[in-house]
């Protein structure tokens, strides 16, 4: 299978000590589920998006340290993309930064959360089994680091999963669109370095519960199953 990586930020080298970076951390995620996976990576956040839609078999859209609703022009080039995705019932997955531009790309709506950073090991609520989520799971602890959230859901889209942060943690549009606001790739490395990075905005106080919270195992490597199980399907 051949995945696009939409990348919105680059991490790699950012903190001393943390290797890697979101094509290392999508690797380690994916490549135990994807037989034969090949990835190609598009400089998404400098304007650098695939020549067509049919370039990949599906594509995965990363996190990133900016907001959907800033003004710089490769978002609205990234969110037209999109919709060229979902006219073409092309297979994608969005995590954080492109779960939220997936739902504002197609009519939706993203804002500041008035209840602040959704940040470190946090529990969702699955609130719709469907058939490519094996292992089921009624739960899933994920780790988060976001200050935005979907406010309004776009046509025809169902919401999957839900949090006590996080109204819309999991979404599908259509049948081949997904977004999930967690990061089930991240390391604790990197997010340690992340937190520690923010913890002036996030307030110390919640910064430091994030830290202790990562302690606590997490089921990224279900919800990378699941990724890679809707992919090959809608595929």
């Amino acid at each position: 299978m051949h995945i696009g990586l939409l990348e919105c930020d680059h991490v790699a080298g950012r903190f001393p000590g943390v290797a890697g970076g979101y094509r290392e951390m999508f690797e380690v995620l994916l490549g135990p589920h994807v037989p034969g996976l090949r990835f190609t990576y598009y400089d998404a956040c400098h304007g650098g998006l695939p020549a067509t839609p049919d370039a990949c078999d599906a594509y995965l859209c990363t996190g990133s340290q900016f907001s959907v609703y800033d003004s710089f022009g490769w978002i609205g080039g990234l969110a037209g993309f999109l919709q060229r995705l979902h006219e073409l019932r092309k297979p994608f997955v969005g995590i954080c930064f492109g779960h939220q531009v997936l739902a504002q790309a197609l009519g939706g709506e993203v804002r500041r959360a008035a209840q602040g950073w959704g940040v470190g090991v946090l529990d969702m609520t699955i609130l719709r089994q469907e058939a490519w989520m094996q292992p089921a799971q009624a739960r899933c602890r994920l780790q988060y680091m976001h200050q935005d959230q979907v406010q309004r859901l776009p046509a025809d889209s169902v919401v999957l999963g839900q949090s006590e942060h996080c109204e819309v943690a999991m979404l599908r549009v259509g049948e081949t669109m997904l977004g999930i606001e967690g990061h089930p790739e991240f390391t604790r490395a990197y997010h340690q370095a992340l937190i520690r990075s923010r913890a002036a905005r996030i307030g110390a106080e919640r910064a430091q519960a994030a830290l202790a919270s990562l302690d606590q195992p997490t089921d990224g490597p279900v919800v990378g199953r699941w990724i890679a199980e809707f992919l090959q399907r809608k595929a």
